[in-house]
């Protein structure tokens, strides 16, 4: 070879580029929350919006990704052109792959965005692609959660497998000690047709919800702990879990209770997630924790999981709540982001502006067939999708008579469900449950901004507030608003006294906004009318404490009182309380607080609570420049600025 023949072979030689390298490690997860690392190199001139996508089954098309992360966000190193990250991922029933992409700022496409009207990045350019991640068989099924039947000696679960062979629930008194107590469950699943509307029934969202399982374990004594599995011999079996079995004889009622909370993604996707839901689960299994072996159970009323019609978000809801909702029963209503589509059978002319697209054309299926609440309520879809259930029920628990209700389907007089609530609480035994407690998720009343639900309040304000008072409801809880919001006992828009300075007292509901457990979308307050933009202040006197702080409430009745506390997640303490005795009788936080509103009386040690805890707070979106943006837009930069911030950023139409 000559000179210049070398010369040349070397020059060639030199402009030879590496491919990027996408290594994922291990290649197999035990099961869902276990992570992958995943580790790049050979990125030439990396940029900020170069992006990692998550997809699952791996073979799906570049836009139909479950998340993405921005590799400029994700690793230090990543201007080298080399970095790595760990990611905790959810079983889909079929394996994962990654891929890297470039995306320049020319590309960037407005009209292609997410539900926050945010830019998708886009998928021109591939530059490296990873091997398959998948799971381990025979790991024994997951998505467990309880439920109680409403009757006598008997616990619902509930979980997931990724086919339809047989399962069963084993479970006993002692721990791997079955005998002979076993429960076959039944099997369903529902299928892209039954979705009513984009994105549920497009590539994008659907994916395979894998068979839904369900069994109910008999016999059981009030008030034992029991041990159970769900699974089978030939697929596997789950770890061993445990529940404190109803006691229907017991004088104590505790649950904790809340709205809107959703679920949380290590990674963005094309709807915005709920980081808070995080703390709300944490603090709430602390207080399991403390407990230890009470019944008690967890109440979720509407806006479950966000999901919206991205069908893996509802495996992440579930895995979210596992270690809380396979311990104690998980209960739930419907809300307008489980439900509402546009040809929904109930849709009166005054409520076109109230029911949308908020449930993503899921048209409530996957909420009905992945939980099972008491009783037998239904409507009818008008599509191929099976009946809307879970929609209103009651049970007993200890002193407390709870009440389930819609307010997504008819409630008006003449409707099935009308009839229902009416004839339960004309039915409720006094003696033998003193307290009762109705939920549902739009609220009756609130002092937020929320004109467009006015003519569905007006309607609840006329036909529900009468069965209410004339029934003596104790507690009416609602979701919807992202706030926590406590008003006086109530009546027409006026407040009760409360017996307080020889005055006489009389009995009214004590109306609660509870929906801020953590959808982080939040409403303004009520304006004044010459400052359309600053709240009403003082705030009106209805209002006795109200906070935009993500958290939970906590109920805790005996025969003769019943307590319910607000716990803020930054600190897992207690920071608003209202008691009410079995006579109806409001004892704090009105009008006759020697001008205390929302005063908080002494707290029983039974809800006090110090552990250290870990704040993923609310936080503002921040723009800088065009390259700024289009990273700043992810709504989970929060995490990045949560320990800096305590704001919480404003939404004015969606709920």
């Amino acid at each position: 070879m000559n000179m210049i023949s070398l010369f040349f072979f070397l020059s060639l030689f030199s402009q030879v580029r590496p491919e990027p390298i996408l290594t994922v490690n291990p290649k197999t997860l035990s099961k869902s929350g276990d992570s992958v690392h995943i580790q790049w190199s050979g990125i030439e001139s990396p940029s900020k919006l170069d992006w990692l996508g998550l997809y699952s089954p791996p073979d799906s098309p570049h836009d139909n990704f479950i998340g993405y992360k921005f590799l400029s966000s994700s690793s230090s190193t990543w201007e080298s052109g080399a970095g790595s990250i760990s990611l905790p991922l959810t079983s889909l029933r079929s394996n994962y792959s990654f891929r890297i992409f470039r995306w320049t700022e020319s590309e960037v496409n407005p009209e292609i965005h997410d539900q926050d009207h945010n830019p998708l990045p886009g998928t021109k350019h591939l530059l490296a692609e990873s091997e398959t991640v998948g799971f381990e068989l025979g790991r024994g099924p997951e998505q467990i959660h309880l439920a109680l039947t409403g009757r006598e000696g008997e616990m619902r679960v509930m979980f997931v497998a990724e086919d339809p062979e047989e399962r069963q629930v084993r479970y006993g008194e002692k721990e791997g000690e079955w005998e002979g107590d076993v429960a076959v469950a039944r099997v369903g699943r529902y299928e892209r047709e039954d979705m009513c509307h984009a994105p549920a029934n497009e590539s994008v969202g659907w994916r395979d919800p894998g068979w839904i399982f369900d069994a109910v374990m008999s016999g059981l004594k009030g008030g034992v702990k029991y041990y159970y599995q769900v699974g089978s011999e030939s697929k596997g079996w789950s770890t061993t879990r445990s529940f404190v079995s109803w006691d229907k004889s017991s004088n104590e009622t505790i649950a904790f209770l809340f709205g809107d909370m959703g679920t949380a993604t290590p990674y963005l996707t094309f709807s915005r997630t709920q980081d808070e839901s995080i703390s709300t689960i944490k603090w709430i299994l602390r207080d399991l924790e403390a407990l230890g072996d009470k019944p008690t159970f967890i109440s979720h009323i509407g806006d479950i999981s966000y999901a919206r019609g991205y069908s893996w978000l509802w495996d992440e809801f579930f895995n979210l709540i596992e270690p809380v909702a396979s311990k104690v029963p998980y209960h739930v209503c419907i809300g307008n982001h489980e439900y509402d589509w546009p040809s929904q059978p109930w849709k009166p002319d005054w409520a076109n502006s109230i029911y949308g697209t908020d449930g993503g054309g899921e048209c409530g299926v996957p909420y009905s067939l992945r939980f099972n609440m008491p009783g037998n309520s239904s409507e009818p879809t008008g599509t191929r999708a099976p009946a809307t259930r879970n929609l209103y029920y009651s049970f007993d628990m200890g002193p407390v008579h709870f009440v389930y209700m819609s307010t997504e389907t008819d409630f008006l007089p003449g409707s099935s469900q009308y009839d229902f609530l009416k004839h339960d609480l004309e039915s409720v035994d006094r003696m033998k449950t003193p307290f009762v407690v109705v939920q549902g998720h739009r609220p009756m009343y609130t002092t937020s901004f929320e004109s467009r639900d006015a003519p569905l309040r007006e309607k609840m304000l006329e036909h529900l507030e009468p069965l209410f008072v004339k029934n003596n409801v104790n507690l009416a809880l609602w979701g919807h608003v992202h706030r926590y919001e406590r008003f006086c006992p109530l009546k027409n828009f006026t407040c009760g006294s409360m017996g307080q300075k020889g005055k006489d007292w009389e009995a009214l509901p004590v109306h609660v906004v509870i929906g801020m457990a953590g959808q982080d979308w939040q409403p303004t307050w009520e304006p004044r009318p010459d400052h359309p933009h600053d709240p009403v202040y003082p705030q009106p006197k209805r209002s006795l404490y109200r906070t935009g702080e993500f958290g939970y409430t906590r109920l805790i009745a005996t025969k003769e009182k019943l307590t319910l506390s607000f716990v803020g997640n930054h600190d897992g303490e207690v920071h608003d309380m209202v008691e009410i005795l079995a006579s109806g009788q409001v004892l704090n936080g009105g009008d006759d607080n020697n001008g205390k509103v929302g005063a908080v009386h002494k707290v029983d040690d039974v809800t006090r609570y110090s552990f250290s805890h870990t704040l993923w707070g609310g936080s503002v979106l921040v723009l800088g420049g065009f390259v700024g943006y289009v990273l700043g837009f992810v709504s989970h930069a929060r995490r990045q600025i949560a320990t800096e911030r305590s704001w919480t950023s404003l939404k004015t139409e969606e709920r």
